[in-house]
Parts: structure tokens; sequence; C-alpha cells
């Protein structure tokens, strides 16, 4: 499953690599995150709750606008 994490507070390179490194840490999460867009695209290899993410990016020093998320191609 993937989800859109959409991030507010993020205005450097070390803003990315912080809410990267923070979701990336947690187990079963894989995160990419545009700083252009303000977002992070995050590929979950397991259940994980919104809040858990919401959390992690807190933590970091940032703030969750919204998440979305989406099916992957096959279910």
């Amino acid at each position: 499953m993937e989800k859109i994490i959409k991030i507010k507070g993020m205005s450097c390179g070390h803003c990315r690599a912080r809410v990267e490194t923070a979701l990336n840490a947690m187990n079963g999460v894989n995160a990419k995150v545009d700083l252009k867009k303000k977002q992070a695209v995050v590929e979950l290899k397991k259940y994980i709750e919104d809040s858990a993410l919401i959390e992690a990016v807190t933590e970091a020093g940032y703030e969750v606008v919204s998440i979305s998320g989406k099916k992957g191609l096959f279910g």
C-alpha cells in the first residue's frame, strides 16, 4: 500500500532528510520525501496506523497536513 503524507514546515534538504530518516526508521516503511511538493510518498510493507506515521513526522519537528492512501496496482 502507498500513502501520500502532506507535510508543513520543510524548507531545505536537511528537513527532507530528517523526515525521511524518521519514517524509514519504522519497520515496514520505505519513504521518499519530495521537498518541492512538500510531501512524503510512503510504501508500506505491512499495515501501519496513520497515527504512527503522524507521530514520526511530528517527532522530527514537522506538521502533517493530510494523509491519503491508495492501493497498489494489484490490490
